[in-house]
């Protein structure tokens, strides 16, 4: 998931949803309340741990912040070196999970079908809106955070894409990197400094996920055929982003002082200015197909 979530276009809800934890991860969260604070004092750790399966909530977060730390940096590197493979992959990984969702939808009917539409539409407007400039406030980070962790829980969403339509997505990468290599370095007044842009996105992120996992709840349980309809809807409109062939509509000058493209659009292979890759990029939708499938069955074996 934390891999997932560093990528703008990928959804760590997507492989949330595909590995099985997905809806135990909404409930976990949605379980959450200031009452937690009472029961380890009369309780203890245990007990509240059990309680409010913090086990498995623990787990998954050392996990995605391993991820995002060790893997940000390299994610980076690739998606200036190989964009066109990486891509590539990702529209294989979320091409074979759009199959995974909607075979979970028990019951086809005119109001799941448009419901999908809708979902596709709103996910696809999404991808080729142009990003906003980069606002560095404290409250505009604390706004981005709460907007993209809510993309973050739903599958075909991408927080990392919503943070670079926000203009914010530079701003927390750079953060994260920046902090790791101030303490590093010993330089701790960088380090807090970027300590803080992280905190103010925290603080969004913490009151997002905790409002929107009450919704994610209730639908899950009262309209569970429409829901994943809508969110196989969010995930085919999200094909868009991950189209490894693009052509480059207008570009920016980045904090680093280098040209990145800005606005994007989707074209064909034989129309790329510059080295297509088609057989190897092929090759790595296969595979990001395929590990999807192998996710899929893993997942099976040991819910059963």
């Amino acid at each position: 998931m934390g891999a997932a979530d560093v990528v703008p276009g990928v959804s760590g809800g997507t492989i949330a949803f595909i590995t099985g934890i997905y809806e135990e991860l909404i409930k976990t969260i949605d379980g959450l309340d200031f009452k937690i604070f009472k029961m380890a004092f009369k309780k203890g750790i245990t007990t509240t741990f059990k309680s409010y399966n913090l086990g498995f909530l623990s787990s998954l977060l050392i996990g995605i912040a391993i991820s995002v730390l060790s893997l940000s940096k390299l994610i980076t590197y690739l998606l200036k070196a190989q964009p066109v493979l990486v891509w590539a992959f990702f529209f294989g990984l979320v091409l074979a999970s759009i199959l995974y969702i909607a075979k979970q939808i028990t019951k086809w009917n005119i109001a799941a079908i448009l419901i999908m539409i809708i979902g596709t539409a709103l996910s696809y407007s999404i991808t080729i809106a142009e990003p906003m400039a980069s606002p560095e406030s404290w409250w505009y980070l604390i706004f981005s955070g709460f907007i993209a962790i809510i993309a973050m829980i739903l599958p075909g969403v991408s927080g990392a894409f919503l943070l670079l339509l926000l203009g914010s997505y530079e701003t927390v990468l750079s953060s994260i990197t920046g902090f790791i290599e101030s303490v590093l370095a010993g330089d701790w007044t960088a380090a807090w400094n970027y300590f803080l842009n992280l905190f103010m996105v925290a603080i969004g992120a913490i009151l997002g996920i905790k409002l929107f996992s009450r919704v994610l709840t209730w639908l899950f349980k009262n309209h569970k055929n429409l829901t994943l309809a809508l969110l196989t809807g969010f995930m085919i409109g999200s094909l868009n982003k991950l189209w490894p062939w693009k052509e480059t509509l207008k570009t920016r000058v980045n904090s680093h002082g280098e040209t990145v493209p800005f606005l994007e659009k989707s074209i064909l292979p034989q129309n790329f200015d510059g080295d297509a890759f088609i057989l190897y990029a092929v090759t790595l939708m296969i595979l990001g197909f395929l590990l999807i499938l192998i996710l899929e069955k893993i997942a099976h074996k040991k819910t059963i």
